[in-house]
């Protein structure tokens, strides 16, 4: 169990971390966590963000310290390697991120109407009434239930006590007429 003493050799302490030795991780935080913090900050400009990588990078070597291997090098050069790494990715996440509420934003925006787009879906709105005054009632009260109403042809026929084909037929010929009045109005080409 590690006990304040600076001998102690930092591949020492990864060995006390092993073993869940807590002061041995503070000790490790307090000789390296200055380069961890200033590196993560150098790359990411951000004070919060360099803070939060550091600290994962002291939570992942608490969660695996066998990562560490000091043949390969000093744990200074692991978690710096290790904060360099974990600063990358969150650059790469928060661009992502950035240019997906870009996008969204862009979408909604292009998903707006015009205010010439709202005139014209009120316009064309208005003829279409007018164009379903001009065919026969029993055409009309088919063609509302069906299209307006969200009924199916079973479900139309049923509310109004005729056969399924009458109400396909009326519909039908409710749709031409009411396609010639308003190409009559200018809406469609009739």
């Amino acid at each position: 169990m590690y006990r304040d003493d600076s001998s102690f050799e930092d591949a020492d302490l990864v060995h006390e971390v092993t073993e869940r030795d807590e002061e041995a991780l503070a000790e490790i935080y307090r000789r390296h966590g200055g380069q961890v913090f200033g590196l993560a900050k150098r790359i990411i400009r951000d004070e919060e963000l360099s803070r939060d990588i550091a600290q994962d990078v002291f939570v992942s070597l608490w969660k695996k310290p066998e990562a560490f291997d000091s043949s390969r090098g000093s744990l200074r050069s692991f978690l710096l390697a290790k904060t360099h790494s974990r600063a990358i990715d969150v650059i790469r996440s928060e661009s992502s991120r950035r240019t997906r509420e870009e996008r969204d934003a862009l979408l909604r925006a292009e998903s707006v109407p015009s205010v010439d787009e709202e005139v014209w879906q009120m316009t064309v709105s208005a003829k279409v009434r007018s164009a379903l005054e001009t065919i026969p009632e029993r055409e009309r009260q088919v063609i509302e239930l069906a299209y307006f109403g969200g009924l199916t042809y079973r479900e139309v026929a049923g509310r109004l006590g005729m056969a399924e084909g009458t109400v396909k037929s009326r519909i039908r010929s409710g749709l031409s007429r009411l396609q010639e009045s308003m190409g009559q109005l200018g809406v469609v080409n009739a």
